[in-house]
């Protein structure tokens, strides 16, 4: 099982190191740059541990009053039973413990760290793996700027100012864009740039006291969170409330700011679920309130995502509204599993429907004769359940049985898998494969490609 990372104040707390080896002097390095008070004991210490500032040295073998006043304690005595019989007293005293080499006598495993000033990134995998921890240390570390600790104490140093000039409720938003122009930048900011940014602030501020908020209607795109735009990632990491569905990578909630409320109203076949009217709703109130919306989407919001009908809404309430688009899942799901949309030779137009209606006697769409004798690719949206019965309605209206079709789950669907045949076949091939929406259903040529490397 994984473990939760809490982070702890160390500054000023008693902890007790039994041992003097190389594994006391590993754990005793990673600790005291976070300022507790440390007092090692063993009856031979590393000429390296004595040569540490601040520390208590006892040059004795462990004695149970060594815990006594002691926050945690390090068990590194390099006799496993040893720190198993130091790591039930401490159990028994309620005090935190490791107990080196040892994972089921620890209250807490110390971390893979990565620190710059007042940052710290703490890695775990639960005792399971070390080097795999130490590998995502190399990689978290790279990625960081060297100067990351001097960025983040200088944007420190501009809290005071930002809490001087700038409301409450738009604090979040400036200290985010500060953020990103000195990363962008670098630092410290031109006094201009410092200026530009907290007029903005302020005139936010005003405009918020005299109208309503806004709403952007932004596809996430479709699969993998990376997959959404440079301006929906931004719009994210600013927003006062997001509003998002089901089909997202959750890894997007991330870059939501704390202060703004995450609101979840996804729709699954099957499911009870918020319908659209309370939706829009929503989206008018949160708007109502000041707040700058993210109405978050899987794929695109105007490509059967009813971000027409929000949109309609929002501008009837007098609401001001942005559209920002994302990658359909029409193109991107067949994509992921190798087969284009349109290929030279093979396919020069495609055409996108949704397989499911509540406007027709069976649920499939009107005109599916007329699709039938269209050239270029057939994309059908939303009809898994549907897949057998529009197979046979294709071939009725013209289609040979021997026309290529695919059902592709993408990276967002429970079980990713692409299932390739015909149409005479695809509706037994992706039963026996066990497809589960949502998927996409490719009918033509191109649905017997596989470009995939």
């Amino acid at each position: 099982m994984a473990y939760f990372p809490f982070f702890m104040d160390l500054e000023g707390r008693e902890g007790l190191i039994v041992g003097g080896g190389a594994v006391a002097l590993r754990k005793l390095q990673k600790l005291l740059p976070f300022g507790p008070r440390l007092t090692v004991a063993a009856p031979e210490l590393l000429e390296e541990i004595q040569a540490l500032p601040g520390l208590t040295l006892l040059r004795r073998a462990f004695d149970p009053a060594m815990l006594e006043g002691k926050f945690f304690v390090i068990a590194a005595t390099g006799s496993r039973e040893e720190n198993r019989k130091i790591a039930a007293l401490c159990r028994e005293r309620g005090i935190l413990v490791n107990a080196a080499d040892s994972k089921e006598d620890c209250g807490f495993l110390f971390p893979a760290l990565v620190k710059q000033g007042d940052l710290t990134v703490g890695i775990s995998t639960a005792g399971t793996s070390p080097s795999a921890a130490a590998w995502v240390k190399r990689r978290a570390a790279g990625q960081l700027p060297e100067d990351f600790g001097d960025m983040l104490a200088y944007l420190a140093s501009l809290r005071p100012l930002v809490k001087a000039r700038v409301p409450e409720k738009r604090r979040a938003a400036v200290f985010s864009r500060l953020f990103s122009a000195c990363l962008e930048g670098g630092f410290p900011l031109e006094e201009a740039a410092l200026a530009a940014v907290l007029e903005e602030a302020a005139l936010a501020a005003v405009l918020e006291e005299a109208a309503a908020g806004k709403v952007y209607l932004v596809g996430a795109g479709c699969g993998a969170a990376d997959l959404i735009t440079l301006r929906g990632l931004r719009l994210l990491e600013r927003c006062g409330a997001v509003v998002y569905d089901d089909l997202l990578d959750r890894r997007l909630l991330e870059a939501v700011p704390e202060s703004a409320e995450a609101l979840y109203v996804g729709k699954r076949r099957g499911r009870r679920s918020m319908d659209q009217e309370a939706i829009n709703a929503l989206l008018i109130s949160k708007a109502r309130e000041g707040k700058t919306v993210v109405r978050l989407k899987g794929g695109d919001p105007f490509v059967f995502g009813r971000g027409g009908e929000e949109a309609l809404a929002l501008q009837a309430a007098g609401i001001r509204w942005e559209y920002v688009p994302g990658v359909t899942s029409a193109v991107a799901v067949p994509g992921w599993a190798g087969i284009p949309a349109t290929h030279r030779g093979v396919s020069r137009s495609f055409h996108v429907a949704a397989a499911h209606t509540a406007d027709s006697p069976d649920g499939l769409p009107e005109g599916l004769e007329n699709l039938a004798r269209l050239p270029g690719t057939l994309l059908f949206l939303m009809g898994l359940s549907q897949l057998e019965e529009l197979a046979r309605r294709l071939m009725a209206a013209g289609l040979p049985k021997s026309t290529p079709a695919a059902v592709v789950s993408g990276e967002n669907a429970p079980r990713p898998m692409a299932v390739r045949g015909t149409l005479e076949d695809i509706a037994e091939k992706a039963r026996k494969a066990g497809t589960e929406a949502p998927a996409v259903i490719v009918v033509g040529g191109t649905a017997g490609m596989d470009l995939r490397a």
